[in-house]
């Protein structure tokens, strides 16, 4: 496990109060991150997604659209965060028969003063949820999780990937 910096808590004001960190003076640059996340299931389920034949719809297609709608209003899924204009919302759903399930990745990318690893976490989130929501019937033991960060630009911080993607390709952006 990463060992964590002690850094002060910057959504806490010096009362305790919890406060949106206020990002005015700091300098706009191009941030992206990349998150990614499962949901495991049958493989009777993962043939019917596969095939269509799933009664709500098509489930790709709908997980697609809410991971992009999510992402874009992330800053009413978690309370501190800021509202961010994002310029790029990038979902894609992979089928995995070995795993079985469906993989996501959401890429979030924007030129602002505070990064969007939020956004593609919580993009991710939905995407798996709405899955999940139109495929309970057909399977209640599906599983989600894990939804991790892949590698976050910009910003004081710069360019963070996550150890052990060494032999993973890089997303484009």
């Amino acid at each position: 496990m990463a060992r964590v910096r002690r850094r002060s808590l910057t959504h806490l004001d010096s009362e305790g109060r919890p406060r949106m960190v206020d990002v005015g003076p700091k300098r706009p640059t191009r941030r992206r991150a990349v998150a990614e996340g499962w949901i495991r299931m049958s493989p009777h389920l993962l043939r019917a997604i596969r095939e269509n034949r799933v009664e709500k719809g098509s489930v790709l297609t709908v997980a697609e659209v809410a991971g992009i709608l999510a992402a874009k209003r992330t800053a009413e899924w978690i309370p501190l965060c800021h509202p961010l204009p994002l310029d790029h919302v990038d979902v894609r759903l992979t089928l995995d028969d070995d795993f079985p399930g469906v993989r996501v990745e959401v890429e979030t990318s924007l030129v602002a003063r505070t990064g969007v690893e939020m956004e593609a976490l919580v993009g991710a989130s939905a995407a798996l949820l709405t899955v999940y929501d139109m495929c309970k019937s057909l399977d209640r033991e599906m599983e989600i999780g894990p939804v991790r960060l892949l590698e976050k630009a910009g910003g004081r911080s710069g360019v963070w990937r996550r150890p052990g993607l060494e032999g993973r390709p890089k997303r484009k952006g």
